[in-house]
């Protein structure tokens, strides 16, 4: 990809992170990022030292239901630390994405942003599970000091995939637990990503980078899981209200800080709705974005 393809998305997170600097004294510098800039003995080590930073329970994440409160959860842990997470809303960002790609972090000393690309260029749709493989592995980055769009495919079996991409396995499906679980047809896979809150795709390709899976059997497996996303039925787009993009879109985090600077006079409200909100809500509606954050 080219950076044309996400050029004003960038310059407006910049924008918002130059915003929340400049009107949020509370900002401290950001412990997250450059965590794992010197590899520690053991992808485990990393592994550890990120979640207990980010103050992130792996327990905390099987024991939610659906793998989307799995992602909320994750974005909440990953904002308490300053680290402002902004998902692909289709209409209401500066630009309309063309290419497809998982994400990107966008630097910063104090407030780096996640980008997730939600696939607004079509009618893919990612699962709730990549996005969670996509979340932490852009966490990873962050923590590595690495600022830079991502693509990977999930249905590929990732020989060359580095270190981060190992890291984020030890978080998510740690190799211990892995090893214990059976992982004899397809339907045992679908299984074990319900349980870890992952695509069964990253469970094949964890599985066998392990070597739990055979490289054949995996490939099979990937397959299959390829032509079932492909022929499922897919739910019709609905278009969020604008509260409700705009904290999709902006990250709760940012947002939330942002107007209590409005709310101190430290930003005015139109200053907020040019830059928070695109000036897709006017200041008359600020009240309603405030209730959809609570």
């Amino acid at each position: 990809m080219k950076l044309r393809d996400v050029e004003l998305i960038v310059k407006d997170l910049l924008r918002k992170q130059e915003l929340a600097r400049k009107h949020d004294p509370t900002l401290a510098k950001n412990k997250i990022i450059g965590l794992l800039r010197r590899p520690r003995p053991t992808v485990r080590e990393d592994a550890d030292a990120l979640i207990n930073a980010l103050g992130l329970d792996r327990d905390a994440i099987r024991q939610v239901r659906k793998k989307e409160d799995a992602l909320e959860l994750i974005i909440e842990r990953l904002e308490a630390n300053q680290v402002l997470v902004s998902r692909s809303v289709r209409g209401f960002m500066p630009q309309l994405i063309e290419v497809r790609f998982s994400g990107m972090t966008v630097r910063d000393s104090k407030v780096p942003y996640i980008f997730l690309s939600g696939g607004d260029h079509g009618d893919f749709q990612e699962p709730a599970g990549r996005q969670i493989f996509t979340l932490v592995l852009m966490a990873v980055l962050v923590a590595r000091g690495i600022f830079a769009p991502v693509s990977y495919d999930a249905n590929s079996a990732a020989p060359d995939a580095g270190r981060e991409y190992d890291i984020v396995g030890e978080i998510l499906m740690p190799a211990a637990e892995l090893q214990g679980i059976t992982l004899e047809d397809l339907d045992d896979v679908k299984a074990a990503a319900d349980l870890f809150k992952v695509t069964p795709s990253a469970v094949t390709v964890r599985a066998m980078r392990l070597g739990r899976l055979t490289a054949l059997t995996a490939i099979g497996y990937l397959h299959e899981l390829e032509k079932e996303f492909l022929t499922r039925q897919r739910p019709k787009p609905r278009q969020p209200k604008p509260v409700n993009a705009i904290k999709k879109y902006s990250g709760r985090e940012l947002t939330t800080r942002m107007l209590r600077a409005v709310d101190e006079r430290r930003l005015t409200a139109r200053e907020f709705c040019r830059v928070v909100c695109l000036n897709r809500i006017g200041t008359g509606e600020i009240g309603e974005l405030k209730a959809v954050l609570r």
